[in-house]
């Protein structure tokens, strides 16, 4: 099948989907949330949205507003930036415009006391604006509910997760590895494949809920600059452009025979995310000992995905595999030195980073159509971070994998 072929049946795949939910969709999230609120607390009297990935999931636009849903079921979408947008594309009613939070309470009254507010994201600045307006005597965090409502997905989600994996896929296998080419820099190759992930019908940009989390199209490395320390909490490395800029790639480092090559990379598509993970060597043969310990990596993603089933604990799953583990295999395993992630896997959707995470500490009960990226790595000394990861959609049987499998090191 020629690379031509392929990417016009990608295409024609992709004209069949909607880059907005049904009316009825949202209607029913809200429904929805109005019903996890309730079951929580008995006196609540409203609940804000000021996240706009949040805003976008709940009214089908993403402005610069609040969404505010009230205990007896009514709502109203207040948007400073822009209501004339807002209106086109929103999928509720009752849009109205904003320019302060004066505006809500000339709308709602004073009967305003008890909220649930997103406690992770709203700034402290925001809490005080809304205080100056409302008499604010409980505050109830709102992003659980958000959280594990966002967490289990409709058709229409997987529809878009299933066509973000396909063309994920495609980009990993086939299009990736012909952009590699000797002395080619970090930021050429980010470069090139940036602008053929949006050809192929990526959405741009990739979401993290993670504060101040900056990304652009993964983290690549080549060689030992997978393995160079960062910020974000994944067990794969980047130098980056510059300590200012930590992310795209190194204009320096250039690509030579013998390196492995680490393409962290998460795609999307109308909004929906999935998460990949591919290793290549270019110009020579990965060593024998190298590919056993990315076949362990293998084992431990199997061991994982097999575990991926309705009614499993996220944190017992972890604790399972990772007491299986050898202690000579966890050294340096997610990670390298001490810096290592105490993950084995995480959800997705509108965003890289949602729950469940399969780690300790996170209670949360699988789901049938939970959607997770389970990423076992492990760093190697003056080589690079060798590991898969793939998105995988949970179910009866396990993990249903969308972004085409883990592959072995792909020889270049």
């Amino acid at each position: 099948m020629t690379q031509m072929f392929q990417m016009t049946q990608m295409f024609q795949m992709a004209e069949n989907l909607s880059s907005q939910p049904e009316t009825s969709e949202i209607q029913a999230r809200i429904q929805a949330l109005h019903e996890r609120a309730c079951a929580q607390s008995a006196d609540w009297d409203a609940l804000f949205i000021v996240d706009k990935v949040n805003q976008y999931y709940f009214t089908g636009t993403l402005q610069d507003g609040v969404f505010v849903l009230l205990r007896d079921g009514s709502y109203a979408y207040f948007v400073r930036r822009s209501s004339e947008r807002a209106h086109l594309e929103a999928l509720i009613d009752n849009v109205l415009p904003m320019n302060s939070y004066r505006d809500i309470r000339a709308k709602l009254g004073d009967s305003i006391h008890n909220i649930f507010l997103e406690t992770e994201v709203l700034t402290y600045g925001m809490l005080q604006r809304l205080k100056k307006h409302f008499e604010i005597t409980q505050i109830i965090p709102a992003g659980p509910l958000i959280s594990a409502l966002r967490a289990v997905k409709s058709p229409y989600e997987l529809a878009l997760m299933e066509e973000s994996g396909r063309q994920h896929c495609y980009l990993l296998e086939t299009i990736v590895p012909s952009l590699m080419a000797e002395g080619k820099s970090e930021v050429e190759m980010v470069a090139e494949m940036y602008a053929e992930m949006l050809k192929l019908g990526f959405q741009g940009v990739s979401r993290f809920s993670m504060f101040q989390v900056e990304m652009v199209a993964g983290q690549i490395g080549f060689g030992e600059n997978s393995l160079y320390p960062t910020s974000f909490d994944g067990p794969g490395g980047m130098k980056g452009m510059c300590p200012a800029v930590p992310i795209v790639g190194d204009r320096q480092r250039r690509l030579k025979s013998g390196d492995l090559v680490f393409v962290d990379v998460g795609y999307g598509v109308y909004g929906y995310h999935s998460d990949r993970t591919q290793v290549y060597m270019f110009g020579a043969q990965p060593p024998e000992w190298l590919l056993d310990i990315h076949r362990q990596c293998q084992q431990v993603s199997a061991q994982v995905v097999g575990l991926l089933r309705p009614g499993n604990v996220a944190a017992a799953i972890y604790s399972q595999v990772m007491d299986g583990l050898e202690p000579a295999f966890l050294e340096n395993f997610m990670g390298y030195g001490a810096r290592t992630v105490g993950f084995l896997g995480h959800g997705l959707g509108l965003q890289i980073d949602e729950p469940p995470v399969i780690a300790k500490g996170c209670d949360m009960v699988l789901e049938a159509n939970m959607v997770l990226a389970v990423e076992p790595k492990k760093g190697v000394g003056g080589i690079g971070m060798v590991g898969v990861e793939d998105t995988y959609v949970v179910t009866a049987d396990g993990g249903r994998c969308i972004t085409g499998g883990e592959k072995e090191i792909i020889v270049v």
